[in-house]
């Protein structure tokens, strides 16, 4: 059994090794995390949260805390590599994925443990967010360990079974850790998996196990400390915008151009769970059938279903905000394996079979999508075939559409497998070699290449993506036109701007009052992504 989690604890590692280094800084998340985490080992200040001269409140601390211990243990200091701070998603994923597993052995054996953690090691959701280095991945990790502990003292109350001692520990502990990464999604999703039981069984009392008085103390003992100190340090600015701003704002309305209807869940749920969706879906239409006389799959369905409706009516959505639900559907493919055949098999219901057929077409159509994007993109964005879009876009897809509800953990592991070549090729070959996108990195290169001053400043107008502040240096100047001109002019035998080729008459225009004009030392082409803008920047100098 601990061999089980040593396995799937280096396999999801191992899943993820492909990319961390290769996969440049992705805008715009990403980068804005790194960034003010590169700035707190700056400054030595690791309680407020910045990025530049501007406050980044919308998240707690707990994700900086973390990169920035990567940071240190790596030896670099603030010059550390993007790699160095998705190490931290990494290890998240990896911890989710022994959690689920120990979940799972916990309440259906160990076979079904190991099914559930293969799964969770292999979907899109967790490939991504394991090289993405921001909240989610930590966030995981800390909603399966409250999740797991939670679900195991249900069950013990549910046959009258002592708790065992460790399980209300880490169920809090999980909680403070979650809060201070990403607020209250950990709470929420505990809270409604408990609301979902109460209002089948009408029974509270087992609650009583978690301790509730001491465990919450804990919470606040975690939590509290920071929240204080960074509510006298920024004059309560934190709670308004983090709480004010950015929680409410979520749930009243869509921000950040991210309101969408309900139904979007549904729709990218067979991206996100790829390829491992229409095998969860059959799973959790088996344990719909049997949820009132089984209390573990009361549990997994009740840590599903709720969250997952509640953030389809939040107007504002993006795909990772569901992923905390996911492993509740891992553990029903683990408890299917334990069934029978022809129990496992039992022929659905006819609105399930048009669910389940449904979910089967969306399966095929993300594997020809993942096909055609593996194969496609390097030939439309970079004009080259790539040999490894072949292997990358075969592995995985067939072998992911079972012909029977139940899938021998054989076929998981080999799923999961194939699903780690794909993931691996798709991004820590294929996107990494899509040079146009990746307009930052040739900056950099441009920047290194044509430094007059170690003390060279950048000014860049228009295109201000952080993963340039990230890459170029914090004090880079994100301006307009007018602005590099006057930053060129401020200092003319080291400052360097980044303008459009097509403003360079305005910028010269600017510089022509001073008796200066520019000289272009490089020219960068590419696509914004971020954006979608087709861009043709030049790098300049005063010249002499």
């Amino acid at each position: 059994m601990n061999r089980n989690y040593l396995i799937l604890f280096l396999f999801s590692l191992l899943m993820t090794l492909s990319g961390l280094m290769t996969l440049p800084p992705v805008d715009r998340d990403e980068s804005r995390f790194v960034q003010a985490t590169k700035q707190m080992v700056e400054t030595g200040d690791y309680v407020d949260i910045r990025f530049q001269d501007v406050s980044r409140y919308k998240k707690p601390i707990g994700i900086y805390w973390l990169q920035s211990a990567a940071v240190a243990l790596s030896g670099q200091g603030a010059e550390a590599p993007i790699w160095v701070y998705r190490l931290v998603s990494a290890l998240g994923i990896a911890i989710a994925v022994v959690g689920i597993a120990w979940t799972g052995t916990k309440l259906f054996g160990a076979k079904a443990g190991l099914a559930a953690g293969l799964m969770m090691a292999a979907i899109f959701a967790t490939a991504f967010e394991a090289r993405d280095a921001k909240t989610d991945a930590m966030l995981l990790a800390c909603c399966v360990a409250a999740q797991g502990a939670l679900a195991q003292i249900y069950l013990a109350s549910r046959r009258n079974e002592p708790v065992a001692g460790h399980l209300p520990w880490v169920f809090w502990i999980a909680q403070g850790a979650g809060i201070l990464i990403k607020g209250p999604v950990s709470p929420l999703l505990s809270v409604l998996t408990v609301a979902a039981l109460f209002a089948f069984e009408r029974d509270w009392r087992w609650l009583l196990k978690l301790k509730l008085v001491r465990g919450i103390a804990l919470v606040l003992l975690i939590v509290l400390p920071w929240v204080i100190l960074i509510t006298w340090k920024s004059g309560g600015a934190f709670l308004q915008e983090a709480v004010g701003k950015d929680m409410i704002a979520k749930v009243a309305q869509g921000e950040e151009s991210h309101g969408l209807p309900p139904g979007f869940y549904m729709l990218t749920y067979s991206l996100f769970m790829w390829p491992f969706g229409l095998i969860a879906v059959g799973a959790g239409l088996q344990a719909i059938n049997r949820f009132w006389d089984d209390p573990r799959l009361r549990f997994c369905l009740a840590w599903y279903i709720p969250f997952w409706l509640v953030f389809e009516l939040i107007p504002t959505k993006l795909p990772h905000y569901v992923m905390p639900a996911y492993p509740g559907m891992a553990l029903l493919i683990g408890w299917l394996l334990t069934l029978p055949a022809e129990e496992a098999n039992a022929p659905l219901r006819r609105w399930q079979s048009w669910l389940w057929w449904a979910t089967a077409f969306g399966h095929v159509v993300v594997s020809i999508g993942l096909a055609v994007v593996c194969i496609g993109a390097p030939l439309y964005l970079a004009g080259t075939f790539s040999w490894w879009s072949l292997p990358a876009a075969l592995a995985a897809g067939y072998l992911a559409f079972p012909r029977q509800l139940q899938v021998p953990l054989a076929r998981i592991g080999a799923i999961a497998v194939c699903a780690g070549i794909t993931f691996s090729l798709l991004f820590g070959v294929i996107a990494p070699s899509l040079k146009p996108i990746w307009l930052s990195p040739a900056i950099k290169a441009a920047v290194d290449a044509n430094r007059p001053c170690e003390t060279s400043v950048l000014a860049s107008a228009p295109y201000h993506e952080p993963s340039l502040v990230f890459l170029v240096g914090t004090k880079t100047m994100l301006t307009d036109v007018d602005g590099v001109a006057r930053h060129l002019l401020d200092d003319p035998a080291c400052a360097l701007g980044l303008a459009p080729v097509a403003d360079e008459k305005k910028l010269n225009d600017a510089l022509a009052g001073q008796g200066k004009s520019a000289r272009r030392l490089a020219e960068i082409d590419g696509l914004n992504y971020s954006s979608g803008d087709k861009l043709s920047l030049g790098l300049y100098r005063v010249d002499k």
